[in-house]
């Protein structure tokens, strides 16, 4: 396993970082570090033993600073299974916010949409997950809703924020696959069956380890396209980020108003 506590320290001794709020920033999203001042930026490829993502979309960086008064520190990419990286490896950056402090956790994706209600351009702010990679058995997937998985006053201070911004936001169900190749309609008819609200590639596994350490975690999905089999438009990952360009804006007052009423808590 990777010996996070080294990890932890540089951070420090580079930044003097002493927040209690962290971001995990999806793919082509990366606006919200822009408005961060006082700023340290740490490359993953200068920390000893960190993982590297070499995926598009993903800085691989970590942004440390202040944002409308509170200290936070921003992980602008993340490591994938589908990379070849361990669930170790993949877990690391939450093991790591752990060791410095973090108490809250916004965890953010690029997804795709399982309902037609909800386009291209809305957010969805996940309520409960479903684990479709089996790595861990071979059952069928179950739905986790519990408050240890997805905070509740973590999800009625997004839903509030999103109302101020009279911004088109959901609440719903993440559903984990595997990657690199995207669904197929088949699948996707299953994960909508079962309560599915979006798709994507990553994430389950930061929520599971932010439960196990305790740290409270809200998980919002920017929906950059519709999933397989919902539209007849051919799926590519250029697609997705260009998409979360586009609505990096709106995503990102989000994300401003939801850490600083965050910040406001205990």
């Amino acid at each position: 396993m990777i010996n996070t506590q080294p990890i932890a320290e540089k951070i420090i001794d580079k930044s003097n970082f002493n927040g209690k709020i962290a971001v995990i920033l999806g793919s082509g999203l990366s606006k919200i570090s822009d408005k961060i001042v006082k700023k340290t930026t740490i490359p993953y490829s200068s920390i000893p033993n960190y993982p590297i993502t070499n995926i598009e979309g993903h800085e691989g960086e970590f942004v440390i600073g202040e944002l409308n008064g509170a200290s936070i520190i921003v992980a602008k990419g993340r490591m994938h299974y589908y990379e070849g990286h361990s669930f170790d490896s993949v877990t690391a950056p939450i093991r790591v916010l752990s060791k410095l402090g973090i108490k809250y956790l916004i965890i953010t994706n690029s997804a795709g949409s399982l309902k037609i209600e909800n386009p291209p351009g809305n957010f969805m702010i996940a309520d409960s997950h479903m684990d479709f990679t089996f790595r861990e058995n071979a059952k069928d997937p179950l739905i986790n809703s519990n408050s240890i998985f997805h905070d509740h006053e973590l999800i009625a201070i997004a839903k509030s924020s999103s109302n101020d911004l009279k911004l088109n936001t959901c609440t719903g169900c993440y559903c984990w696959t595997l990657g690199p190749s995207y669904e197929t309609p088949a699948e996707i008819q299953d994960m909508a069956r079962l309560g599915g609200g979006a798709v994507g590639m990553s994430t389950v596994p930061e929520i599971k380890t932010s439960a196990e350490l305790g740290i409270k975690t809200l998980t919002i999905s920017c929906l950059t396209n519709y999933a397989a089999g919902i539209s007849t438009m051919p799926l590519t990952h250029d697609e997705v980020v260009s998409n979360a360009g586009k609505f990096d804006k709106e995503f990102s007052e989000l994300l401003e108003k939801v850490i600083l009423k965050i910040s406001k808590l205990s």
